[in-house]
C-alpha cells in the first residue's frame, strides 16, 4: 500500500509540474526573449522549465513525511494508510507542488522585473545620447 501511495504521489507531482510548466511556458519565453538575446532565450527557458519540474516534484513528494507510514513512532505504532489519509496525502501533494513552483516563479519574476528595469534604463540612456 505504501509503494502505491508513493507512486501515485510522485505521478501527481509530475502532473502538477507539467501543467504549471505548460501554463507558464509562453510568459517565461516572452520575458526571456526581452531580457536576453533571441539565441539564448530557448536555452534559459529550458532551464526554467527544468527547475519547475524539480521544485514541483520535490515539493509535492515529501519523502521525509512519508516515512511515518513505514517507521514506528516511540510507542512502536505505525500509521495506517486508510482512505482519509490517502486523501490528505493527495491534497498535500497538490498544494506542496504548486506552492514550491509558485515560490520559484515569484523569485524568477522578481529578478526578471529588476533586469527589465535595468535594460529599459540602458535603452533610455542610449536613446538620449543619440539625440
Amino acid at each position: 500500500m505504501f509503494v502505491t501511495l508513493l507512486l501515485v504521489i510522485f505521478a501527481l507531482a509530475v502532473a502538477m509540474s507539467f501543467i504549471t510548466a505548460k501554463f507558464f511556458s509562453k510568459p517565461v519565453h516572452k520575458i526571456l526573449t526581452r531580457l536576453v538575446s533571441e539565441e539564448l532565450a530557448p536555452t534559459w527557458q529550458k532551464y526554467i522549465l527544468y527547475a519547475i519540474y524539480v521544485v514541483g516534484i520535490s515539493g509535492g513528494t515529501r519523502v521525509w513525511e512519508m516515512e511515518r507510514y513505514i517507521d514506528p513512532d516511540k510507542e512502536g505504532r505505525v500509521l495506517v494508510l486508510n482512505g482519509d489519509r490517502w486523501l490528505i496525502e493527495i491534497y498535500k501533494t497538490i498544494i506542496g507542488s504548486l506552492q514550491g513552483v509558485a515560490w520559484m516563479l515569484l523569485v524568477f519574476f522578481l529578478f526578471a522585473l529588476v533586469a527589465y528595469v535595468v535594460v529599459k534604463g540602458f535603452e533610455t540612456k542610449r536613446n538620449m545620447e543619440k539625440q
